[in-house]
């Protein structure tokens, strides 16, 4: 069974830009093979500054298939996904002030303020864990799931 993402967007900011719509679907590394596995679609509420692991790639029950060897051996690849999005506190009310950094390793990523979204490859190397810091003590919820490649 297929994952499929799609996107599209347009704008009237950006001189000439007639607007993209585009869709994939979420293939194996190198293959055309569909992706196995997913960590399920989950919510998880924040009400403090303090920064959470999302998702602890080494603690998964099914283990991801990661690129820790890529460098010496460039047949270990991982394609790994994840989407995770702003839901604002979860009751329907979405604060655009309200922001939360997402990470990997604890790298800023980006920051999702209220109804923002973000979708972007992992390595699922095991210390490469996916974190997220609440700008404040407001309760936000984030939506999120991983898809990836069973080991």
């Amino acid at each position: 069974m297929a994952t499929t993402c799609n996107i599209t967007i347009t704008s009237d900011i950006a001189p000439g830009f007639s607007g993209i719509s585009e869709s994939m679907t979420l293939t194996q590394a190198g293959s055309l093979t569909d992706i196995d596995s997913t960590t399920g679609f989950q919510l998880r509420k924040l009400r403090s500054t303090s920064t959470v692991d999302l998702v602890t790639i080494a603690n998964e029950l099914v283990e991801p298939k990661d690129a820790s060897t890529e460098a010496s051996d460039p047949k270990t690849n991982s394609a790994g996904k994840i989407y995770i999005r702003n839901i604002g506190d979860g009751q329907g009310n979405i604060d655009k002030s309200v922001g939360v950094t997402i990470g990997i390793k604890a790298e800023p990523l980006g920051k999702l303020f209220g109804g923002d979204w973000l979708m972007a490859p992992l390595t699922c190397i095991d210390a490469d864990d996916v974190t997220a810091t609440p700008d404040n003590d407001s309760l936000v919820v984030l939506e999120y799931i991983m898809f990836y490649e069973e080991a």
